[in-house]
């Protein structure tokens, strides 16, 4: 009996109700996308026209009219007009009578504003399959200091463009840095990790930390004994560095608090002796400071009495300019020649001889001084 009891599956109170599906099974994607045909489409032409446009920069015209009709042979396998509009400065789409996909004009409004923002039209056709999605991710009002905000752009993109193709490699995506907007492609799960390591770029966090934690995620879900489990403890956790004065206040508890457990003291008695010798070193140094005197420091010389000493008051104004170009030449020469030294240090064989070599060869060198200092010393007798 309790072998039979043991051998009984357990089973869920939550389902002992539900009933087996004929499409529960192994054996099914049930995140396929499968391809919407006019068959699907059992309405018909739709009701009314839908259509959107979008202006581009002038520096966009060139490129845009070359590739139109490419834009519009795509379009049309769809059924979707579309129009551009060289004086207005603008690319409109719009439904037609054969169109089908409801769907197929927010794909196409995708594809001109993917346009618009310098994506190459071999890349941005590629928003039409349904595999793709496609956001874009406005970065100009995050910083406000436009040196920081060039800073922080250039930190997306990386030495040579590395960065920018881990994120790519990582998250299956395409991205492109253009003016205050970033055009991303590629799948909903790749796009949701892009917006969120651009945007914390934008507030002063590096996307190395978001592409080592996408890269240990990548590692974690080969493994088939992790996959239902929690990443949390895999997960590096980086700590900012910048605190608020509660919490560096709390962190210099902990320490004290620490500090007096293992001496086995107080921790108020601690906090005293600390305060202590802060004040004992503030003494020492207001001590060091230069002396009190009550009386004010000597007049300096102005500009003119400078130039009167060195004589350059009195010289004309082409002597001025004549001597101002000298010395910007002069420096010009000393900085060339300093940059030339640099550049020769790295030209410099490195020394690959052993310390038994090395001492050996000063060994020798000593010698040889010290023999040239008697000859030397004899030739003057």
């Amino acid at each position: 009996m309790a072998d039979t009891h043991d051998s009984q599956p357990t089973i869920n109170k939550n389902k002992r109700y539900r009933k087996p599906k004929d499409w529960d099974h192994d054996g099914i994607e049930h995140w396929k996308v499968d391809a919407f045909t006019p068959d699907d489409n059992k309405a018909g032409s739709f009701a009314e026209e839908s259509s959107f446009a979008t202006l581009f920069p002038k520096y966009r015209e060139k490129y845009l009219r070359e590739v139109w009709p490419h834009v519009t042979r795509a379009l049309e396998k769809h059924k979707i007009g579309c129009v551009l509009d060289m004086v207005e400065g603008s690319m409109t789409v719009k439904t037609t009578r054969k169109t089908y996909d409801p769907y197929m004009i927010l794909k196409a409004r995708d594809l001109i504003k993917l346009l618009s923002r310098s994506v190459p039209f071999n890349q941005a056709v590629r928003i039409l399959e349904d595999e793709y999605a496609a956001d874009i991710i406005k970065i100009g009002g995050m910083v406000r200091n436009k040196d920081r905000f060039v800073k922080r752009r250039q930190r997306i993109i990386g030495p040579n463009g590395n960065t920018l193709k881990a994120v790519e490699l990582l998250t299956e995506c395409y991205v492109l840095v253009q003016g205050n907007t970033v055009s991303a492609m590629g799948p909903y799960r790749g796009l949701k990790n892009v917006r969120r390591i651009i945007i914390d770029c934008m507030h002063n966090i590096h996307p190395i930390y978001h592409i080592k934690e996408l890269m240990i995620k990548r590692q974690l879900a080969q493994d088939p004994n992790l996959v239902e489990e929690n990443w949390s403890r895999f997960l590096p956790q980086f700590k900012k560095r910048n605190q608020k004065t509660s919490e560096k206040t709390a962190a210099k508890n902990r320490r004290i608090d620490h500090r007096a457990e293992a001496r086995g003291v107080d921790a108020d008695t601690l906090r005293h002796e600390d305060d202590d010798k802060l004040r004992q070193k503030e003494h020492i140094n207001a001590d060091k400071q230069k002396v009190y005197t009550p009386f004010p420091p000597p007049q300096q010389p102005r500009k003119i009495d400078l130039q009167i000493e060195s004589g350059e008051y009195f010289l004309k104004p082409y002597e001025k300019k004549r001597k101002e170009k000298d010395e910007r030449k002069h420096s010009q020469e000393e900085n060339s020649k300093k940059r030339k030294a640099e550049r020769g240090n790295d030209l410099v064989a490195p020394d690959e001889r052993t310390p038994e070599q090395k001492e050996m060869d000063d060994r020798k060198q000593r010698k040889r001084d010290k023999k040239r200092k008697m000859e030397a010393g004899a030739g003057e007798e």
